[in-house]
């Protein structure tokens, strides 16, 4: 098996030079309207933004910022196939202007949006974010109706394009068979609240700089994304690239990547990454410890029912609770090149002997 990952560093608002329907699934996280981090940003994409922010007229900077995320959205849905889904990862604004604190609430705005470009909203997943501050608060403390609730969760909301997508052939029912998971996996993953307290978060030491300008989410949370919405093969876009996390959890996946970023520096940073000779064995040790995971559970599961699970999964001979989980197989990278400029291909063998 083989995947490639292309990287453009264009204004993704406009995305003409991708061809309709080429994609199956979006995962990705925009700049933050009204987090002052990014006004900048969106200042360079709209002046009228910036002039709404220095009279502080609130509502209309928030309008104004999601006119511009607003035709980013409504490329993906040409660019998705039928049945295919949309991931975004946002949080909502806490801000202060001209002496009033309010919320912004982000994910209902881009809610709205995506439901007007045609998408079906589905349950979406309360992120639960670390923070290592427990008596943290906001506003004036002990003293009644003056404090504020802490914002300490973001959104991953799920979108579909249309009806549930078709396997039709004998071909792609079987490599969907192998992108199967684990019946635990399933269990924790399509939860509605995820909490990553001590769970592996970062593959690779980043420049402090550029992460803390892209906000990057960290690679768990893609990684759980692409096994649970594409199958080995499909094509993942990221539209806001950063740091590109989504493009390595496909090829930690197996899926191939596009990824469209507004600022040309990322472009160095991600090269340096992807052609780290350190970097396969680091994306392989996800796929080593979905395994590792997997055996752990059957020992419990033994320990507790006094036998272990019911079926065989068929290539690694070990336990599985489910018949669809018997055809469940893993990848893992063997090498990768650069064939061309912001362009790369990976190669794989099976994981054998998990």
């Amino acid at each position: 098996m083989q995947t490639e990952h292309r990287f453009f560093y264009k204004d993704s608002r406009r995305l003409d030079f991708l061809a309709d329907g080429s994609v199956h699934l979006v995962v990705t996280s925009p700049p933050y309207p009204m987090i002052e981090m990014w006004d900048d940003t969106f200042i360079g994409l709209n002046g009228q933004i910036g002039e709404a922010l220095h009279k502080e007229d609130y509502r209309a900077a928030f309008e104004l910022m999601h006119r511009e995320l607003d035709k980013v959205w409504k490329e993906l849905f040409r660019l998705l196939v039928p049945g295919g889904f949309a991931c975004i990862n946002i949080g909502d604004a806490a801000r202060s202007i001209g002496g009033r604190f309010q919320l912004f609430p982000n994910h209902y705005r881009i809610q709205q949006a995506f439901w007007e470009n045609g998408f079906d909203n589905l349950p979406l997943i309360l992120w639960r974010k670390q923070t290592n501050i427990p008596t943290k608060f906001m506003g004036s403390g002990m003293f009644p109706a003056g404090a504020y609730v802490t914002l300490e969760h973001e959104y991953i909301l799920i979108f579909r394009k249309g009806a549930k997508r078709n396997f039709r052939t004998e071909t792609e029912k079987v490599n969907r068979r192998k992108s199967a998971i684990f019946w635990e996996e399933r269990n924790r993953w399509y939860s509605d609240l995820w909490d990553f307290k001590g769970v592996r978060q970062d593959i690779v030491s980043l420049n402090d700089d550029l992460r803390k300008r892209s906000g990057a989410f960290p690679f768990i949370l893609p990684f759980r994304l692409l096994n649970m919405y594409s199958v080995y093969g499909d094509t993942v876009l990221d539209p806001f690239l950063g740091t590109g996390t989504t493009s390595l959890a496909a090829l930690a996946c197996g899926r191939n990547s596009i990824g469209c970023e507004i600022d040309a520096n990322f472009a160095g940073l991600l090269n340096r990454t992807l052609t780290d000779p350190l970097l396969p064995d680091l994306l392989n040790d996800y796929q080593r410890l979905r395994v590792q995971d997997h055996l752990d559970f059957v020992t419990r599961y033994t320990d507790k029912k006094g036998h272990p699970p019911k079926y065989i999964n068929s290539y690694y001979d070990f336990p599985v609770v489910t018949r669809q989980e018997s055809n469940l197989q893993l990848f893992k990278i063997r090498r990768v090149t650069a064939p061309g400029k912001d362009c790369y291909k990976v190669f794989y063998n099976v994981f054998e002997n998990c």
